[in-house]
């Protein structure tokens, strides 16, 4: 556990130097190639609940145009919210959880301000009303007050990460948000309830060479798609998880 905890900080390492050194040019044009083949994807299409990471203003593919088109479209948008944890979640010491919360209208995403990381983020005043797809799971009555509980799940998932591999396993930033919300995902699912659809974004820079693969743990999540800027689109005919 501490060489694949120790190999993954020292990818991170890599790649984030790496990330550095691309020009803003090229990203905007992968970001341009990524979405192209993402709008066209069947699963996207017919999604009506998805939830879509909010990116950061440099070193990754955009989603503000995801963001716009499937607001368009009249789908249900959740973006990602982080709080404290509390118990039962506050275990393998995740002091903070993400949670998949609506998004109202592109006015209101436009009209969000940035976070330290340059984020898109609601102001926590607006959290009040907002739909949380998992509902109450694993929080306490008094926490979210005023968010309504979720039925409805998600179709797809686009997934953030620093990096990535062909056999679609994926490099998160080292918080686990996403693996922890996708194990509570599956666990409030109901029965033959479908997982939703995990799609990744990457730069071809995030991917690494054939024959090199992500160091992952029993937790980690890999994904059913993964897009790539320099047009290449991964399947994986197996669901990650059940």
């Amino acid at each position: 556990m501490a060489a694949i905890k120790a190999a993954k900080k020292e990818l991170r390492q890599l790649v984030r130097k790496s990330l550095l050194e691309i020009s803003s040019e090229s990203i905007a044009s992968q970001t341009q190639i990524a979405l192209k083949i993402f709008f066209s994807m069947p699963e996207y299409v017919s999604a009506k609940r998805i939830s879509v990471y909010l990116s950061m203003p440099a070193g990754e593919i955009s989603t503000t145009p995801i963001v716009e088109d499937a607001l368009l479209q009249e789908k249900e948008v959740f973006i990602p919210c982080i709080s404290k944890a509390q118990l039962p979640l506050a275990v393998g010491n995740h002091a903070s959880v993400m949670d998949m919360l609506a998004l109202h209208s592109k006015a209101e995403f436009e009209a969000f301000t940035r976070d330290n990381w340059g984020i898109p983020a609601p102001s926590k005043e607006s959290l009040s009303g907002r739909e949380n797809c998992l509902g109450d799971l694993g929080r306490r009555k008094e926490e979210w007050v005023g968010i309504e509980e979720g039925e409805g799940g998600l179709d797809l998932i686009v997934m953030p990460g620093m990096a990535f591999d062909t056999g679609l396993r994926r490099l998160g930033h080292g918080k686990g948000y996403y693996d922890l919300f996708l194990q509570r995902y599956s666990d409030s699912r109901r029965k033959r309830t479908p997982m939703p659809r995990l799609v990744g974004l990457a730069l071809k820079e995030q991917v690494l060479p054939d024959g090199e693969s992500v160091p992952t743990e029993d937790t980690d999540w890999a994904l059913d798609e993964l897009i790539v800027g320099d047009g290449r689109l991964l399947h994986s005919n197996i669901r990650p998880k059940s």
